[in-house]
Order: structure tokens, then C-alpha cells, then sequence
């Protein structure tokens, strides 16, 4: 199993809508994928980081997991396009994307 992990650093006057993200970017990334393999996918808001006041590295994270890369790859090759373009609508932000095997 992989786990294609999506960070959005937390930056000063970035646009981040957790609603919309949560609501109707992750229910559009589930409508699509689910039937081309999708096994799980989460959403986490960012709340602080390590130290005491420190502010989360991230604003938000979101997950997906699925068999392998390349059902991902398969999966982001059909519907890519349509999922990218929904990104505008809820940040300006560019997220760091890690593909990771699922270990334990």
C-alpha cells in the first residue's frame, strides 16, 4: 500500500479555505478515485507546531492511499486535470507531495 501525502506550508497572507478543502475538494477526490482504486483519504487542519506557541509548519495536510503507484498514477492520469484545477478554489498555496510506501 502507498500513501500520497499533500503539505500546504503555512506562509504568511496564503489563502487557505479548510471548509471547502474538507467539504468539496476531498468528496471530488473521492467521487473520482474511489471507483479506480482509492482505498482511504483524510484531511488534517494544522494546529501548532512542536514547541510551545510555535505555529504548525503546515496549514493543512491531506492524504490518499491506494494499492500501489501506479493505480495512483492511473487514477491521477484520468482525473488529474479536473482535481488541479479545483485547487484555485481553495488556496493559492503549492502543496509538497510525498509518495510514501505504507510500512506499518
Amino acid at each position: 500500500m502507498i500513501r500520497v501525502n499533500f503539505y500546504y506550508p503555512n506562509q504568511d497572507g496564503a489563502k487557505f479555505d479548510h471548509q471547502y478543502f474538507n467539504d468539496s475538494h476531498f468528496k471530488l477526490v473521492n467521487d473520482r478515485w474511489s471507483p479506480m482504486g482509492l482505498k482511504q483519504l483524510g484531511v488534517e487542519k494544522g494546529l501548532a507546531g512542536g514547541a510551545p506557541g510555535a505555529p504548525a509548519p503546515y496549514v493543512a495536510t491531506g492524504y490518499v492511499v491506494f494499492e500501489t503507484v501506479e493505480a495512483f498514477q492511473a487514477a491521477f492520469a484520468a482525473h488529474g486535470a479536473e482535481i488541479l484545477e479545483d485547487v484555485k478554489n481553495y488556496t493559492d498555496l503549492e502543496p509538497i507531495v510525498q509518495i510514501s510506501e505504507i510500512v506499518t
